[in-house]
């Protein structure tokens, strides 16, 4: 016997407050407090992952490889300006802008510009 849930789509105002991963979150959460089924769902958020954020990349022959040093530029495939990929276990979550992050000037963030659905395409 099959179950519905009714999902409740956030307001514009929350929805640019909180992230996609939250809201994922929090559907888990209702969804598991609605059915009584998944009693270990915070342990599962909890899981760790890897996220890395992707500026570019190159390929280019042992030699050259061999030849870099201290001062020489590696030319990547992306371009100044385009969207950097986010990626999370070997897989691209989002793509977003590198910006400066306001409370320490010395580290960088990425500001998320669209959320990367599960066929590759963009939810902007």
């Amino acid at each position: 016997m099959a179950q519905s849930f009714d999902y409740e789509p956030a307001s514009a105002s929350t929805e640019a407050e909180t992230s996609p991963l939250e809201r994922l979150a929090e559907i888990a959460q209702r969804t598991a407090e609605e059915t009584g089924k998944f009693a270990n769902v915070d342990a599962i958020l909890r899981i760790p992952v890897t996220m890395q954020v992707v500026l570019g990349s190159a390929t280019i022959p042992v030699a050259n490889l061999m030849k870099l040093g201290r001062g020489a530029v590696v030319p990547l495939d992306h371009r100044v300006g385009e969207p950097v990929d986010v990626v999370v276990n070997g897989r691209i979550v989002a793509r977003g802008e590198v910006v400066v992050v306001e409370e320490d000037n010395s580290r960088f963030g990425v500001s998320l510009t669209e959320i990367v659905g599960p066929l590759g395409q963009g939810d902007t």
